[in-house]
């Protein structure tokens, strides 16, 4: 507290002390979490929360979903522009042809630990790459958009390669016939997705490809701010995706579907969450929408059409019933997390598999904020406004109690 000020006095504040304590905790309460706050200028995507509008380099995510595929989307965040023909086939060739690890890199993955966090696996692994790419100092536009690519068609090979070694199979070489998404599935069981699987699946990674300045995007921002490397940011996008209040939510709404078991448990399960204090219903609220997550309606869509296919669905069955009973009960949103677990579950995705596919996704983002960043660099280096105690002296270590 400062001299002179009682914050537990109901009289009025006056002085130049209170007033500087009246200031800081303004600032204090207005930027817990950077919450609000404009850290940077950017074109990539624009989260417009209060609408529940999402736009990539200005085209919508409803408009990206229904026509593009991952690798149009890639090329859009990292290029600014849709591609033409001969653009797009050239992005989709290199993504195709750099899915294939360095050898170094297989040996490394397949030393790691059976029972291993998956995420910290996809971390190290990442940041091993760097070591194998004689590129990966070098901070041009133009070795970053060919590292951008390699990462970009890598980390999917990673991922598989970490699953399957967690069940005690070899890993599955990948192909370049297929698609981004056609080739993540495959390399999963070796068996070839069918049409519907495939484009469902990318539009998910779509969906996950870019998101403002979320948590691990700006995290990857300050650490290429510093002038390090690519891998290095990446590397920090991951570390932080990893987290359940950013990546790992959807991990815990398939948790919870398993915890409820079967569609008339949904209204006794969800109650009784509700009535405990400090309980929290994984997949709703968002720190920026305040209205449905634009990626949840399109995601709620895309359950629905892999119901029709597949027949009854008791996990969309209880998807649904919690929705609505969160909008009834609450008058809260779902968002991306909470429909993303119930689309993986119905392709028949490992529940292991739902953060490091956010990841594999995300790195189109994280690869074009990279860049934009260098474009026109500034490190990176916020104040914080202190909090803690002044002119406290020193005492001799005898002295201490």
């Amino acid at each position: 507290m400062v001299a002179g000020c009682d914050i537990n006095d109901s009289a009025p504040r006056a002085g130049p002390h209170c007033v500087k304590e009246e200031l800081e905790e303004k600032i204090v309460s207005s930027t817990v979490g950077l919450r609000g706050v404009v850290a940077g200028n950017s074109s990539i995507s624009k989260v417009e929360g209060e609408i529940g509008k999402l736009v990539y380099q200005g085209i919508t995510i409803e408009d990206l979903a229904e026509n593009a595929t991952f690798e149009e989307v890639c090329y859009l965040l990292w290029k600014g522009t849709l591609p033409t023909q001969s653009q797009l086939d050239e992005v989709t060739a290199g993504l195709a042809s750099k899915r294939d690890l360095p050898v170094g890199a297989q040996d490394i993955v397949k030393s790691f630990p059976r029972d291993g966090n998956s995420m910290a696996a996809l971390r190290t692994a990442v940041s091993v790459l760097g070591l194998f790419d004689p590129e990966a100092q070098d901070n041009s536009p133009e070795a970053n958009y060919r590292k951008s690519i390699r990462l970009t068609a890598r980390i999917p090979t990673i991922i598989t390669a970490i699953h399957r070694a967690s069940e005690g199979k070899p890993a599955i070489a990948p192909r370049d016939d297929l698609s981004l998404a056609g080739n993540f599935l495959y390399m999963l069981d070796g068996e070839e997705p069918g049409p519907a699987a495939e484009r469902i699946f990318d539009v998910a990674l779509t969906l996950h490809a870019d998101h403002g300045f979320n948590a691990s995007t700006f995290a990857a921002r300050v650490t290429i701010a510093t002038l390090s490397d690519i891998y290095g940011a990446v590397t920090s996008g991951i570390a932080t995706l990893s987290g359940p209040l950013h990546g790992g939510a959807n991990e815990r709404v398939s948790a919870m579907l398993d915890e409820i078991g079967e569609p008339d448990q949904v209204d006794d399960y969800i109650r009784g969450k509700l009535a405990e204090k400090g309980a929290r219903i994984m997949g709703f609220g968002h720190a920026v929408y305040k209205v449905l997550d634009p990626r949840a309606r399109i995601l709620r869509a895309l359950a629905e059409d892999l119901t029709k296919e597949a027949g009854a669905s008791k996990y969309m069955a209880m998807s649904t019933r919690i929705e609505q009973l969160m909008l009834d009960e609450k008058g809260i949103d779902c968002n991306v997390d909470f429909y993303s677990a119930t689309v993986y579950r119905m392709l028949g995705i490992p529940v292991d598999m739902f953060t490091p596919i956010f990841a594999a996704s995300r790195v189109a983002g994280w690869t074009a904020h990279v860049m934009e960043q260098l474009a026109d660099n500034r490190l990176i280096r916020p104040r914080a406004n202190y909090i803690g105690r002044m002119d406290v002296p020193y005492v001799p270590i005898e002295q201490r109690g």
